[in-house]
């Protein structure tokens, strides 16, 4: 696992020791950000169900300037603090270990908008209409904004929720599905 561009490209990743989280592949990683980017002029991110902070990471590296990683494990929250040393971007980046659903209650008392959000918790494990209502519900994506959503491929998300509309869906292989929602 590595950051695929930018200017972090090429730097390896620590991937979360076990079996407890799904590293998005670099594959997918490099394709998705075509779509999303592939670069950014500034912004704030946030990674839910972070993991190892691939996402996050990358983000930053193609110019997103700040990033708040969430996740629940501390496996995975000790990882991200080790990747996000290895690329000295501790100045950019908050790391809280905490459920997803509280997490986007703390940063909507925080005021806190965002112009990117990965949604890539484990299949089949958690509600995305739930996730997005409750981003629309505290808005918490800027006009614009992008929900990048890493799915089971027999997954069916919704059309749209609120102000939230598909810009794109599409499906890697025989397990991963992809939806990115925009803010209207």
């Amino acid at each position: 696992m590595r950051v695929i561009a930018g200017i972090h490209k090429g730097r390896q990743l620590k991937a979360v020791p076990g079996k407890s989280t799904r590293p998005t592949t670099d594959k997918v990683k490099e394709a998705v950000f075509q779509i999303l980017g592939p670069f950014f002029n500034g912004g704030q991110a946030l990674d839910l169900f972070a993991g190892s902070g691939s996402l996050g990471l990358e983000a930053l590296s193609r110019g997103m300037e700040t990033c708040i990683f969430v996740d629940k494990h501390p496996k995975a929250v000790q990882t991200i603090k080790e990747n996000v040393s290895m690329l000295k971007l501790e100045d950019n980046v908050e790391i809280f270990r905490a459920d997803a659903f509280r997490a986007l209650t703390a940063a909507a008392k925080r005021e806190l908008r965002f112009d990117l959000i990965f949604l890539d918790p484990p299949y089949n494990k958690v509600n995305y209409e739930e996730l997005l209502d409750l981003i629309e519900k505290e808005h918490l994506l800027r006009v614009d904004g992008i929900i990048y959503c890493e799915h089971d491929i027999n997954d069916t998300m919704p059309d749209s929720i609120s102000s939230l509309t598909i810009k794109k869906q599409v499906k890697y292989g025989g397990t991963i599905g992809v939806t990115i929602y925009q803010k209207i």
